[in-house]
């Protein structure tokens, strides 16, 4: 069907069951960033593929959010659907939550399906539509309705990690949480968030695409545990080791039942900006929720030594792949057709050669020249360009790794010369991204005070990039992982601007893009460390992890102040002692050659 007869359809389900306005957001029962084909309404909905954006249909109209990273890509994709493609963040542009509160009329109704949507927003919204006289309607997954060949839930086969990788066992991760408990004096913690319940069991799967999770719910009590998960997806030999430590399993959708029995006076802890909806609304009156931040999100984002160590394995194995790549692009470009999703694979198969390689942690990101100016492009069959021997190609990768989870991004020049323009802000964004890694700062900061440093070469210029300069990034888990993370917007929630800790893996990732031209990014992870102590304080700052190449072709060395050149410098040569042991004589030899000291 088209997205005209889709919608058409949704409209004639609103009036049905009485809806007028009808929310479907991106997102699955547990507040994922990424999301199992079941649970892609919006995208089956609009014919939008990007990762982030969230839709509303009235009997009139139908909007799209999304933010910056998908302007060019949702405007290509809406065109001709009738939907209104709504720029967040920019000027005039309403939330949704205030473009409901300036349309919805007294007595008109607002639906969505409660698991679709988390407690904290869906509540937000019931104030909105009851202060209008109207009622909210969460009961019906309007947009299933409209999908005759919707995919199945996943359920595929759930395996437990060693404690060489975790570093921490699943009974003493488990004994923190219940010592929290105490603390709060709350009699159960539910957490809804898949890489939360994976880290703390020590459990991985492959229920979502490029994140290794289970689908699941988990309740901790002080006593025992209980997992609400697809029973079919965990071996008997795993059953029993989760029952050692006290967690029971149960079917994945019995944890609604769960939770309406919950005896009187019962006081449950749950994350409301994570819970679905509907988790939030079946426990009873007679118990008392507690809102609170969940306390797993910060025992993760804080990596333990195992895990730092299997962080930098892992970063060793990535980077010996990409450059090795780097290397065989270079040397083929002229000699071969290339295209996007070709180069694509050709990095996928590097990385499959270096050992404990598990699998991407997120689809590529394969832009050459105009594409990488879409800053989370997606090549496709009908959009794959053919790549010359001439201009930018963003490349912005990851892996799955037993030791660890890595992200990467670099803009590699494709031809001999790169133009004045090219080296100008290729130049900028390098900058940024060394001035950043180098940071010195004192221990309190948040992100927000570490932003400018990675956006202060292209503010200068006169220019900006439209997303967030670092994000934390799991071990073997999301490669999008929070609290921690480098912006220089304050967020309102109770969670969004903590402070950077030792062992937090951030991205450092400045960029810029220049429609119908070319995009630059250049990414590394780098671990927050301590650095001293003295009289003024505890001083922290950055290890970088991700060890491969810049391109030096694309550089204008007079741009660079001399301490710009001794950051670049000392990275190209950690880069090159610590890879070039892997690599075959020709390609350690070329890396010699790029890594060689700027003056």
């Amino acid at each position: 069907m088209k997205v005209t007869e889709k919608l058409a359809l949704l409209k004639n389900l609103m009036q049905q069951y009485g809806i007028d306005y009808y929310y479907i957001p991106t997102n699955d029962f547990h507040g994922s960033e990424y999301v199992a084909d079941y649970f892609k309404c919006r995208e089956y909905m609009s014919g939008f593929t990007g990762s982030a954006g969230n839709m509303l249909v009235s009997r009139t109209e139908t909007g799209l959010w999304t933010d910056g990273r998908y302007f060019l890509q949702a405007r290509q994709q809406l065109a001709g659907s009738g939907i209104t493609l709504f720029r967040m963040g920019e000027p005039g542009v309403p939330k949704i939550f205030e473009y409901i509160a300036q349309h919805i009329q007294p007595g008109q109704s607002l639906g969505f399906d409660g698991r679709m949507v988390d407690a904290f927003y869906a509540l937000q919204l019931k104030k909105i539509v009851e202060g209008k006289g109207g009622r909210l309607i969460t009961d019906f997954d309007l947009a299933g309705m409209v999908w005759p060949d919707r995919p199945a839930i996943e359920a595929k086969p759930a395996y437990s990690l060693a404690p060489q990788f975790t570093g921490v066992t699943r009974g003493e991760k488990l004994d923190a949480v219940c010592k929290w408990l105490e603390k709060k004096r709350a009699d159960m913690l539910v957490i809804t968030s898949l890489d939360d319940i994976a880290w703390l069991l020590n459990i991985r799967g492959e229920d979502i695409h490029c994140s290794p999770v289970v689908l699941g719910y988990l309740v901790i009590k002080p006593l025992e545990c209980f997992l609400f998960a697809h029973k079919s997806a965990f071996s008997s030999r795993l059953r029993q080791e989760l029952a050692r430590d006290s967690v029971i399993l149960r079917e994945y959708d019995d944890v609604y039942d769960y939770l309406a029995g919950v005896k009187e006076g019962s006081r449950v802890a749950m994350d409301m900006y994570v819970a679905n909806y509907r988790l939030a609304s079946v426990v009873p009156e007679s118990a008392k929720i507690i809102g609170v931040i969940n306390p797993v999100k910060m025992m993760k984002a804080v990596k333990n030594p195992a895990e730092i160590s299997g962080e930098r394995i892992a970063h060793i194995k990535d980077g010996v792949a990409l450059t090795r790549f780097i290397y065989w692009l270079k040397q083929n470009i002229q000699k071969m057709p290339l295209t996007e999703r070709m180069v694509a694979a050709q990095l996928e198969a590097f990385r499959g050669s270096v050992g404990d390689y598990l699998g991407p942690s997120f689809d590529p990101i394969a832009a050459y020249g105009p594409h990488g100016a879409i800053v989370h492009y997606s090549a496709t069959e009908e959009t794959d360009a053919r790549l010359l021997a001439e201009g930018f190609l963003l490349l912005d990768t990851g892996g799955h790794y037993l030791q660890g989870t890595t992200d990467v991004t670099r803009t590699i020049l494709l031809g001999q010369k790169a133009t004045e323009e090219e080296k100008k802000y290729y130049t900028a964004v390098l900058c940024g991204n060394l001035r950043l890694a180098a940071a010195k700062f004192k221990k309190g900061c948040s992100g927000v005070a570490l932003d400018i440093l990675a956006r202060q070469p292209l503010w200068n210029m006169g220019c900006d990039f439209n997303h967030g300069t670092g994000h934390g990034v799991g071990c073997l888990l999301n490669v999008h992982e929070g609290p921690n993370a480098i912006r220089y917007r304050i967020l309102a929630q109770p969670d969004g601007n903590v402070e950077m800790q030792p062992g937090m893996i951030t991205s450092d990732e400045p960029g810029v893009y220049l429609e119908g031209k070319f995009g630059i990014r250049l990414e590394n992870l780098i671990l927050c460390v301590e650095k001293e102590k003295n009289a003024f304080g505890e001083f922290l700052g950055f290890e970088t992890l991700t060890m491969a190449p810049f391109d030096r072709d694309a550089i204008a060395p007079e741009q660079m102040t001399e301490q710009d050149k001794k950051l670049l410098n000392a990275y190209h040569e950690k880069v090159y002692e610590t890879i070039s042991p892997y690599l075959d004589r020709n390609e350690a030899e070329w890396l010699m050659d790029v890594c060689a000291p700027i003056d």
